[in-house]
């Protein structure tokens, strides 16, 4: 197939690249080489565009741009769409940036199929977020499900930390399944949500398949370690080798859903390539939850280094609490099984770190940036 990756020089984009030209498939890359995640100097900075620029017909652009989808979707058969603006924090205060680029860039690339004298395009793939879940899905004491609400400043304020339901004492958070209530709490949750509902709203109309891919928090070698909003495991990586003192937020009993990329990857593939897909909306994870303080640990035992941590109460405002994803639906549908354990993950992500030197994130200044528009306590 000729195959396009919006986005395909970033983390998820290159790895899957690779894969599919593995499998034989011609691949078309669209990526701006944003300096936040590829450095100044992308050729010289960036593992990830190193790792597909000799490999695929690359192409520099902006989703936003309907020129550069015009020429990028010519001749295609199909189209992973991953190019989007990522963080959960950042899009509290960017809130434009982020609906143009994730918002707007997907409604220009069907834009230009809609209207195009024809098109080759047969399906696209969406790299969706769990964030269109919000706090997820939750269990009473008398065995009902409830979807809460978001956490209010008030109860985060005091350290009340644990998700709360009206009249309810105690709640018992659950694996989240594709047919869960969508309640964002970010800005970016709520443009993923924006994407899918574009994605299956058009396509059908235009004949092209859409399949929407939930990714839960996605990490592994190639993961960047410049651009503080990847999330915790870049983050801490960076302070562990810079013998920083870990800030670590909440309590500490947060906890996420960890998917190791080479398993994000071939359930992309399998999207990509199997007609059952068509149509249908998927969580890809690991299907367990872990706590950040379980996510510290497991860094400094595989890192070989102690580093002060502090469990600081500290919130930003559009996190949630918990999140799992319930992957019974890729499993069945698709076959998809999660490989890599996230102690072994750990292990294969601290080893590509060592390889790469200590890095500058700017992390302390994006906390800044949130703390300064009243985001971050």
């Amino acid at each position: 197939m000729e195959i396009l990756i919006s986005g395909g020089a970033g983390f998820i984009g290159s790895h899957l690249a690779v894969r599919l030209l593995a499998l034989g498939h011609r691949v078309t890359v669209l990526d701006n080489l944003l300096p936040q995640v590829h450095g100044e100097q992308p050729a010289k900075d960036s593992y990830l565009y190193r790792r597909v620029n000799a490999s695929v017909a690359f192409v520099k652009g902006d989703v936003t741009s309907r020129q550069d989808w015009e020429k990028c979707l010519e001749n295609k058969d199909a189209v992973v769409h991953l190019a989007a603006e990522t963080g959960t924090g950042q899009s509290m205060y960017r809130i434009a940036r982020y609906t143009d680029v994730n918002v707007c860039g997907t409604a220009t690339m069907l834009d230009v199929l809609a209207n195009a004298s024809r098109h080759s395009v047969k399906k696209i793939v969406l790299a969706s977020s769990r964030a269109v879940y919000g706090e997820g899905k939750y269990r009473c004491p008398d065995g009902r499900i409830v979807y809460p609400p978001p956490r209010r400043k008030i109860d985060l304020d005091n350290g009340i930390f644990e998700v709360q339901h009206p009249g309810e004492a105690f709640l018992q958070a659950l694996a989240t399944d594709e047919s869960s209530a969508l309640h964002p709490t970010s800005v970016y949750g709520l443009t993923k949500l924006h994407q899918e509902q574009l994605l299956t709203t058009v396509c059908p109309a235009i004949d092209v398949a859409p399949v929407v891919l939930r990714y839960q928090n996605v990490y592994g070698p190639g993961q960047s370690l410049r651009n503080p909003y990847t999330g915790i495991l870049s983050i801490f990586s960076t302070l562990i080798c810079q013998g920083k003192e870990l800030n670590i937020f909440e309590d500490g009993q947060e906890s996420r859903d960890f998917v190791f990329i080479d398993d994000v990857v071939e359930a992309t593939v399998l999207a990509l390539t199997r007609g059952e897909a068509n149509g249908q909306v998927f969580n890809v994870g690991a299907g367990k939850p872990v706590s950040v303080l379980e996510v510290a640990k497991t860094l400094m035992k595989y890192f070989g280094k102690q580093v002060k941590f502090n469990v600081s109460g500290n919130y930003r405002l559009g996190d949630i609490r918990h999140n799992f994803a319930d992957i019974s639906r890729i499993n069945k549908e698709l076959g998809y099984t999660p490989l890599v354990s996230f102690d072994e993950g750990i292990r294969r992500f601290v080893a590509w770190v060592n390889e790469q030197g200590v890095q500058e994130s700017g992390y302390e200044d994006s906390l800044t940036e949130m703390a300064q528009r009243g985001m971050f306590k």
